[in-house]
């Protein structure tokens, strides 16, 4: 769906429209004979699959940072510049960058080259992630979770601001007058701060001023409208011009319901078991997967058709911008994916704009 913010990517788009992107993590696929697929393999079919996504017209494609096994993308932004080589249109961004394990200078000076090479197309989700692995990697005290994220979060904005810098905290050194380059050329660089759902969260962006994007992977979207309301009557208390309110949720589309959900429940099961015994959650199965695909689940899985209507659904609901598909889910296989993308922007968009404009 083409870009009706008038030059400002992160500007509401109105009670008539909503943007569509993707994003995945990078999921590590499975060979004809069930072994793991090479990393570097997963990094070059994602290439593909942005490309794809630009060539359909999508609005955003995203990769999110991780450092475990079963995902790809570790460094969003060598990724992204080379995706920004191979598309011309599409928003290019993280989904999101772990800054509580980075220094945010880095991370604006990374992003600023990506929006460099991709002519203006770079934005950066900011978040916490719902991984730990990036802090042990790094050398970093997860008894500082919260402290990282706010300081370097405070840090980040300073640098964005792209004037000099003068700060002091307690998990870095202080900055007096010193600046980050390279500078964006037109703008500053569209931020947000991804989040799951808490309202302390909501806040501290709204504090900030920044676009937020809501992790909806489970229950039912409608509930996310207190947080919604809450980001809204928060904008404006802080006195910021309303942005973009966005979400991302797991789904797969393909030609029919039964395709769909037959084609993403075993990858799907896979990928929810494995990290439920890591988390503590009892096994899943047939029926919670069922109720997630139902008209008010989290899953945005079938036919064009029946993915449009939740997509509608939930800008009815919530008043969202935009809806990110998280199309990679486990082990799918490189062939559904693209053609999940292919149907996102041929057959998805052009009848959520037709049901929107009814």
């Amino acid at each position: 769906m083409t870009d009706r913010t008038g030059g400002d990517p992160t500007a509401p788009v109105g009670e008539d429209g909503i943007l569509l992107g993707l994003n995945t993590f990078g999921d590590i696929g499975a060979n004809p004979d069930g072994s793991p697929q090479p990393h570097a393999q997963v990094l070059r079919q994602l290439l593909e699959q942005a490309e794809l996504a630009d060539a359909v017209g999508l609005h955003a494609f995203g990769v999110g940072e991780h450092h475990r096994k079963d995902y790809a993308v570790s460094a969003p932004e060598v990724f992204l510049a080379a995706a920004a080589a191979r598309t011309s249109r599409i928003r290019l961004g993280s989904a999101v960058t772990v800054l509580s394990s980075d220094d945010p200078i880095r991370v604006f000076q990374r992003f600023a080259t990506v929006d460099a090479i991709s002519n203006g197309r770079a934005e950066v989700m900011l978040g916490r992630g719902s991984f730990i692995e990036s802090f042990p990697l790094f050398g970093l005290d997860l008894a500082d979770y919260e402290l990282l994220f706010e300081e370097k979060l405070e840090l980040f904005d300073k640098v964005r601001a792209q004037k000099p810098v003068h700060w002091e905290g307690r998990t870095r050194p202080a900055l007096h007058g010193l600046s980050a380059y390279p500078p964006l050329e037109h703008h500053l660089l569209p931020t947000w701060i991804g989040v799951g759902g808490t309202p302390e969260s909501v806040l501290r962006c709204a504090q900030y001023g920044y676009p937020i994007i809501f992790a909806i992977i489970g229950g039912k979207p409608r509930g996310f409208r207190p947080l919604a309301d809450l980001y809204r009557e928060a904008m404006a208390k802080y006195g910021h011009p309303m942005q973009q309110m966005a979400t991302h949720s797991p789904g797969h589309v393909a030609d029919t319901d039964e395709q769909a959900r037959e084609e993403l429940f075993p990858h799907w099961l896979q990928l929810r078991n494995k990290l439920g015994a890591e988390r503590g959650w009892g096994p899943a199965g047939r029926g919670e997967f069922d109720a997630l695909c139902s008209s008010e689940g989290a899953l945005y899985v079938g036919s064009p058709e029946t993915v449009a209507q939740k997509i509608v659904r939930l800008k009815r609901n919530l008043g969202v911008d935009r809806f990110d598909l998280k199309y990679s889910n486990g082990p799918l296989p490189h062939s559904a994916m693209m053609r999940s993308i292919e149907l996102m922007g041929t057959a998805v968009a052009p009848r959520v704009a037709e049901l929107l404009a009814g």
